[in-house]
């Protein structure tokens, strides 16, 4: 592993979706998430974070040091078993678990802090976004709660959006009883004609240093991955989805030299004045105010 950051970094990432639902709502029928006041569509921080997780795993296969902690179809516990070996907890059953390591906690004063670097140094989102590790929490040790230097907001779509419900069928057919009745089944799938979404992201050395230890190779893989989050999860809901801009604010010190909002703001996106429907990336105008930047920031483009 490489040196622990020692700048504090904030980023804006513009993405787009075409024909696609970008993060479905679960509460609403699976339609793509909107701001019901403004009509501005939403992406979860999550639903992100979950594309970032992907794109780890697939380029680094569980490589020692970037394994992924939350994943699908894993049991967290699984996970933390590997960290309660490494300070001789062999017990499998969840109850003796807890009661093995409330012990150990008696004996060694120290050893919340050995399992929290060990689940740091081995899964690359427990040391990149945090971890709630539930089988510590339960254990009463403070190494339950790891806080993540890298944090994400929403992302909110420039202009408003239309969720569109469009009518398919298919002439698949699931027992021989419907192929008697039947010969194509109907169904609706809600999509975005167009949407540009903005998001914007943190990086805290002060964290990195002192918690997780989150690394320059680290931070280099995070602008990889979130450059190509979309590029090994296009799916019949996702097909056209890419990340446009990936604009990182490098500060010159751990605890940065201005608030993070006038970063942000210098930063400004709007549609052009003769377009009424933007269905394109080339609808809109992307523009960084460098004069609203300090000199001591770095800001560069990274797309």
């Amino acid at each position: 592993m490489s040196e622990v950051i020692k700048n504090r970094y904030e980023f804006v990432v513009l993405f787009d979706v075409e024909n696609g639902n970008p993060n479905g709502d679960p509460d609403a029928g699976n339609m793509p998430r909107i701001d019901p006041e403004s009509g501005l569509g939403l992406v979860t921080d999550v639903c992100l974070k979950r594309k970032i997780r992907n794109y780890i795993e697939t380029v680094k296969e569980d490589a020692e040091g970037y394994k992924i902690y939350i994943k699908d179809d894993v049991p967290l516990n699984r996970s933390d078993r590997e960290a309660c070996a490494s300070v001789g907890v062999e017990e499998t059953e969840e109850k003796k678990v807890t009661e093995s390591l409330k012990k150990l906690k008696k004996n060694d004063e120290n050893v919340d802090i050995k399992i929290r670097d060990y689940m740091c140094q081995n899964f690359f989102d427990i040391r990149t976004f945090g971890a709630v590790m539930t089988t510590f929490v339960k254990a009463a040790l403070n190494c339950g709660q790891v806080r993540g230097p890298v944090q994400l907001g929403f992302a909110r779509s420039i202009d408003p959006i239309v969720s569109q419900e469009v009518t398919i069928t298919r002439v698949a057919i699931t027992t021989e009883k419907d192929a008697a009745n039947k010969s194509t089944e109907m169904g609706r799938k809600s999509v975005v004609p167009y949407g540009l979404y903005r998001v914007e992201g943190y990086v805290s050395a002060n964290l990195a240093r002192k918690v997780t230890g989150f690394s320059e190779e680290d931070l280099e893989l995070l602008w990889e991955a979130i450059i190509n989050m979309f590029e090994h999860d296009h799916s019949a809901a996702r097909g056209n989805m890419a990340v446009r801009e990936l604009i990182v604010f490098k500060h010159s010190k751990e605890l940065g030299d201005c608030p993070a909002y006038k970063l942000f703001d210098s930063v400004e996106v709007r549609k052009k004045e003769e377009v009424e429907y933007p269905r394109s990336y080339r609808d809109y105008i992307v523009e960084v105010h460098e004069e609203n930047i300090p000199d001591s920031v770095e800001m560069k483009r990274m797309i």
